[in-house]
């Protein structure tokens, strides 16, 4: 990714940078849900979702609120632990069956290959933007604060912020702060980069900023899983577009499938209420 500031516009070769999303070469399955069921208080939310990324995919779920987006997502990572199914990254499995504990290394080698960015920033308010980019580097990396630095910096730059190092949340805009999110989380070196609706809390010109770092992560591979209503975005962007409804996924396929000539009568209501909005 090319280094750039806030002067820059934004997402102006979306045509270049989507043919080079559909030229990158696919590979393996890189991470997989398989069976999954989550239940809260009595009531099962995810209902045996089974879901697989492939390497340098880019894989969007839509549906409406309360349908267990989210609640998927955050299994892939182990923040939602769950009550049944699996949880495979690469050869690696690192969850499995009811009521399975979570072992600390199976966690550690999970949260180091799965970034994660959340509707909310999650900032530390009391740290510079720089600093909260560096502090799961020396937490969770071992790495020096020098080279924390370096990197942090180097990846503050990449997202457009460079110019903003040391300015603590407050000091920044919405946008801004969803990107030193965005960089924090690579500052891990993360193989798979999960969004859950990172720009449900922007204004519509604030999302664009963050919308186009997300477009240039897939431009240069890296796996993503997206739950979000840019439905553009999906369109765009991701390879496949999976559709949930009721704690199940109700169908799946390409964007130009899914989101322009669904099979299933629930996928065209919700399709109609969002893109006719």
């Amino acid at each position: 990714m090319t280094p750039r500031d806030d002067t820059t516009a934004l997402g102006e070769d979306e045509s270049t940078a989507t043919a080079a999303i559909r030229s990158i070469p696919r590979g393996k399955t890189l991470i997989e849900a398989d069976d999954i069921e989550v239940r809260f208080s009595g009531v099962t939310v995810l209902k045996g979702v089974t879901l697989a990324v492939d390497r340098g995919e880019v894989v969007a779920i839509i549906g409406p609120s309360g349908s267990g987006k989210s609640t998927l997502l955050r299994c892939f990572n182990l923040l939602q632990v769950p009550d049944a199914g699996q949880i495979t990254i690469g050869d690696t499995q690192v969850f499995s069956g009811a009521g399975s504990e979570v072992r600390s290394r199976n966690l550690m080698l999970l949260r180091r290959k799965v970034g994660m960015c959340f509707q909310s920033f999650n900032l530390f308010p009391h740290l510079t933007a720089i600093e909260n980019v560096m502090l799961a580097q020396t937490r969770a990396l071992g790495r020096s604060k020098a080279e924390a630095r370096e990197r942090g910096i180097s990846l503050l730059e990449r997202v457009g912020l460079g110019s903003r190092a040391d300015a603590k949340p407050a000091q920044l805009s919405g946008g801004q702060q969803q990107r030193v999110a965005i960089a924090r989380a690579l500052a891990l070196d993360p193989e798979v980069m999960l969004f859950d609706e990172p720009t449900s809390a922007l204004d519509p010109e604030l999302g664009v900023e963050v919308l186009a770092v997300m477009r240039e992560l897939a431009a240069e591979g890296m796996t993503m899983l997206v739950v979000t209503h840019e439905m553009h975005f999906a369109e765009d962007v991701a390879d496949r577009v999976v559709f949930m409804a009721d704690g199940r996924i109700v169908e799946e396929g390409t964007p130009a499938k899914i989101i322009r000539d669904p099979d299933h009568a629930r996928t065209r209501q919700f399709l109609s209420a969002v893109i006719d909005r």
